[in-house]
This record gives C-alpha cells, sequence and structure tokens, in this order.
C-alpha cells in the first residue's frame, strides 16, 4: 500500500476548470490524486490545506524549543511544537509527497515556506555528525538526512503567471520554487524530486489551455513511473 501527503497551498479555495478563479495547482493535485486512487484504490492518502490553514511561523520561542534537547524540553515547548511534530510525522509515513504550490513573485507562498521551516528539523528529519560523511543527495559534509532510509518522492505541481521558468529556458534563473524546495526536501533525505507545472496564467487563452493539457498528460506519465518503480521495489522486497 501506497502511502501519498497531499498538500495544497494555494489560497485559492476551488479548482481550476470546475470552479470560478480556482486554483490550478489545486487542479493538478486533485488529477494526481484521483488518477493514483484509480490505479490504487486502498492506497492511504493524507490530506492538508495550508492554503486554507497556514502553519505557525517560526519565532524565538519556537527556535529554543526546537533546539532544546527532548528531555530538556518544558511542557510549554512542547506545546509549541505540537503542529511541527503533526506535520514531520505526515512526512516521515508518506511514500510519496503530492505538493500543490503556485509560484508567487517568483518563489512560493507563504504558507508553503512555514510548512518547510516546520519539518526540516534537527533531531527529527536532519541532524548534524561531524563523525558523517557525504550527503546522499547533496555536495555536503556531516548533515545526516534522517529520512533517506527508504526511497521516497517528493511531486511539486505548480502554476506560472508567465512561462519558460523551467531548467534551460530564458527565465529558469527567476525560478525560486522548485529548486528551493527540491534542496530542503533532498536535504532531510526525500532523494526522489519531480516538478510539473501549468504556465501562460496571465497570458490565458489556447497558450494556458495547451499548457494545462500538458501538465495533465504529464501527471498521467508520471503516476505509471511510479507506480512501475513501487511495484518493482516491493516485488523485491525479502518475503
Amino acid at each position: 500500500m501506497t502511502r501519498l501527503l497531499h498538500l495544497d497551498a494555494s489560497p485559492r479555495p476551488g479548482r481550476a476548470g470546475s470552479h470560478d478563479h480556482g486554483s490550478h495547482t489545486r487542479r493538478l493535485t486533485h488529477h494526481f490524486v484521483s488518477r493514483w486512487r484509480t490505479l490504487e484504490p486502498d492506497a492511504e492518502i493524507v490530506y492538508r490545506d495550508l492554503g486554507a490553514n497556514p502553519p505557525q511561523l517560526t519565532s524565538v520561542e519556537w527556535i529554543e524549543a526546537a533546539f532544546t534537547p527532548i528531555e530538556q524540553q518544558t511542557e510549554p515547548m512542547r506545546e509549541l511544537l505540537t503542529e511541527s511534530d503533526a506535520l514531520v510525522d505526515e512526512v516521515v509515513r508518506a511514500d510519496i509527497l503530492v505538493l500543490g504550490v503556485p509560484m508567487y513573485n517568483f518563489g512560493p507562498p507563504a504558507a508553503f515556506k512555514a510548512w518547510i521551516d516546520n519539518i526540516v528539523r534537527i533531531g527529527r528529519t536532519v541532524d548534524f555528525d561531524m563523525q558523517y560523511g557525504a550527503h546522499p543527495f547533496m555536495p555536503l559534509e556531516s548533515y545526516v538526512p534522517l529520512l533517506a532510509g527508504r526511497k521516497r518522492h517528493a511531486v511539486l505541481l505548480s502554476s506560472r503567471g508567465g512561462y519558460d521558468f523551467d531548467p534551460g529556458r530564458s527565465m529558469a534563473a527567476f525560478n525560486h520554487l522548485e529548486p528551493g524546495a527540491r534542496t530542503a526536501l533532498q536535504f532531510i533525505g526525500i532523494g526522489g524530486f519531480h516538478s510539473i507545472a501549468i504556465e501562460h496564467q496571465e497570458e490565458g487563452g489556447e497558450a494556458l489551455a495547451a499548457s494545462t493539457e500538458s501538465a495533465l498528460a504529464r501527471i498521467d506519465q508520471l503516476i505509471e513511473s511510479l507506480q512501475r518503480e513501487l511495484a518493482t521495489s516491493r516485488l523485491a522486497q525479502p518475503a
């Protein structure tokens, strides 16, 4: 059974194509999860709406609590980290993270950045040990990605007002969404990273429609690829 963590970070409540002024990223994540559920009805899906309920921002009290060893934490510290612990637990259990994140001003919405800051946690998802060698996914030494023990995938589904933000295109240097998300997630040990985006949102019309259809088709292809990989991995595991 595959465990999916489905997150939506857009503040728009509806889905483009189904609701007036609906979210393009919510349309993409809904398509991914619905398609996956059709192919694997018993998949476990955990949903969290970051756009409607943004995680708490880091504060000096939060930082003090997060960097205090568990055995020394006070009850107020533990209470302050309750939401962060729940967010971390969801990531730890997941096999695939389905992340609906629009590009706002060349980066992610604040709610998604707050989620990242809550799940990159010393002692929970990453550690530091001078005796530890090379990081498996990044050119770093001594950082221990605590989620690298088994293969996990992150699928970032985005939307952009402009176009040509993909790697190798003219606006790639201004894309601070996918590179930042990839870096943070690989830092904690999520080695598989995939991104698909809708572009031409501001232009609209045929350009937006063609980009949307292309994104939906690529999602279907990615699902087939991921399901083959997971099936192969499970067959290779000892009985």
